[in-house]
């Protein structure tokens, strides 16, 4: 034993820092590419829809052009596709679908290491449980007559840590994991709006 860790349950702490360590950096990598492609600026789009149905496509051209958000880079496959071919809107939706796609799997880029974050890790603290009860027993069954308390603590110990450390690592990468995917999905959202818009005009409010 190693620092009073039999190898196996030192194998599941590390494999429990890993996966901490995994979504941690897959969490600031998330935030940095969602700055970098400007995510949540959802003006840029509006901006760009208000000078093309304002009927002043230069400037609406102009602006998408700087391609800095999400809704500018679409809307520049979007309006290029109009400008080159007024009358086919089927190719400027195909353009925009194409254009979207390319966003959307950037945005979703490493989020399934989240999701295995959330699942891997209870099961990897069930492991240290289940580990940790073994020693328990198997200390027990050892003992002479009276069993003293101290010798299942070290078994009961890596039962309780392991499996609160999995759950907190689980719940922590979910809540921020969800938080990404609801930014993401707002992202599309905007997406479809905005190519409809460009293409079909805005929705008469009621």
């Amino acid at each position: 034993m190693l620092g009073g860790i039999d190898p196996v349950t030192g194998a599941v702490f590390a494999a429990l820092a890993a996966l901490s360590v995994a979504a941690l950096t897959v969490c600031l990598f998330k935030l940095i590419q969602f700055r970098r492609l400007g995510v949540g600026r959802e003006d840029r789009a509006e901006a760009i829809l208000d000078a093309w149905l304002g009927g002043r496509p230069d400037e609406a051209t102009r602006a998408a052009r700087t391609r800095d958000a999400v809704g500018p880079r679409v809307l520049e496959a979007v309006l290029s596709a109009l400008t080159a071919r007024p009358n086919d809107t089927a190719y400027a939706e195909e353009l925009g679908r194409t254009a979207a796609m390319g966003e959307m799997a950037l945005l979703s880029r490493r989020m399934r290491v989240l999701e295995a974050v959330v699942q891997g890790a209870p099961m990897l603290g069930l492991l240290g449980t289940v580990i940790g009860m073994i020693d328990a027993f198997s200390t027990l069954s050892l003992a002479q007559g009276a069993v003293d308390p101290a010798l299942l603590a070290g078994g009961i110990w890596t039962a309780l840590t392991t499996t609160a450390a999995g759950l907190a690592i689980a719940l922590a990468t979910y809540f921020v994991a969800t938080w990404l995917e609801a930014r993401i999905e707002g992202e599309r959202q905007m997406i479809e709006v905005a190519v409809s818009t460009a293409i079909h005009g805005r929705v008469a409010s009621a």
